[in-house]
């Protein structure tokens, strides 16, 4: 008989989750050598639970221990047209090793199984722990990707445009084609995500499109300033010179600050690029499905607010 019962996030319950994200999260990486991950106050991590509930409002479970009446475990999870994917999972240090986060997942895969819908997810290549727990569940690695930080030094990073084409913030025009274009290129699609981010209610999101000199878009790429999240994606391109090009200018948006993009390891030509901005490698992700997957028709950039798979 489990320890834990598994139910929705109650909106009064968002500070404790936040609280269990930060110290969850950070806990782990501090454990293994390595710096936390989120560096401001524990408040900031609420960002998570705003931004999920504004688009899945009660996709996030919470696995609540029967013996003390606390949270011990949280997973947020992202229904889409074509899939669904695993959100951020944490389980509080105090609860480490008695199979919260598997009744978690277990839960999401039924989720997804009953939607008869792939499962996606990002997870980092240096937690074997949580490899080894999706592994088990049936994902299987698909794309290896390295977390690339640049500082956007304060006049920002030079680069130059693909001949006939041109760089531009996206408009809510645009989201029907930024939507179908993902859906070719990643074989995924999420409209509701790129609305939102077009939008831009909470005021840290910025969209750029390249598209052809006759209105073809080609490309795109997302970038959150939140809280607890600076970077860039999600995002596809067709070439990794129409790739270079997306990050720069989204990276000039953020001058001043430093940036995570996860780029693909096999993009050869532009991780160069972007060693050549200045960028270093502080981790290395999978893209990881349990069911059918699409080899990318291009360049797939992933993140982790919301998250992609």
């Amino acid at each position: 008989m489990s320890e834990f019962t598994l139910r929705p996030m109650r909106r009064e319950e968002w500070s404790e989750v936040a609280e269990l994200i930060y110290v969850s999260t950070n806990f782990w990486y501090q454990t293994h050598g390595r710096p936390p991950i989120f560096t401001g106050p524990p408040e900031s991590t609420q960002a998570f639970c705003q931004i999920y509930e504004a688009l899945d409002p009660g996709c996030c479970l919470v696995a609540v221990s029967h013996a003390t009446g606390r949270i011990a475990g949280s997973c947020f999870y992202h229904p889409r047209e074509t899939h669904v994917s695993l959100g951020i999972m944490n389980a509080h240090p105090n609860y480490f090793h008695q199979g919260v986060a598997r009744q978690l997942l277990q839960a999401i895969i039924t989720i997804a199984e009953e939607a008869n819908k792939p499962l996606r997810l990002v997870s980092s290549a240096i937690n074997l722990d949580s490899f080894s727990l999706y592994n088990r569940a049936g994902f299987v690695p698909r794309t290896i990707y390295q977390d690339m930080l640049i500082t956007v030094p304060p006049e920002g990073i030079a680069y130059t445009l693909p001949k006939g084409h041109r760089i531009r913030p996206a408009t809510l025009e645009d989201v029907n084609a930024i939507a179908d274009l993902e859906r070719e290129i990643a074989g995924i699609r999420r409209e509701k995500d790129y609305r939102y981010f077009v939008e831009n209610t909470d005021g840290f999101w910025h969209v750029s499109v390249l598209e052809t000199e006759q209105g073809t878009i080609e490309g795109f790429i997302t970038s959150v300033a939140a809280p607890a999240s600076n970077m860039l994606g999600p995002g596809v391109a067709r070439t990794q010179e129409q790739a270079a090009a997306l990050i720069a200018e989204e990276l000039n948006q953020h001058r001043g600050r430093s940036p995570v993009v996860l780029v693909p390891s096999q993009a050869d030509a532009l991780v160069h690029t972007l060693y050549g901005w200045g960028a270093r490698n502080c981790e290395l992700h999978f893209a990881q499905v349990r069911g059918p997957w699409q080899e990318p028709k291009g360049l797939v950039f992933p993140t982790f607010l919301p998250e992609t798979g």
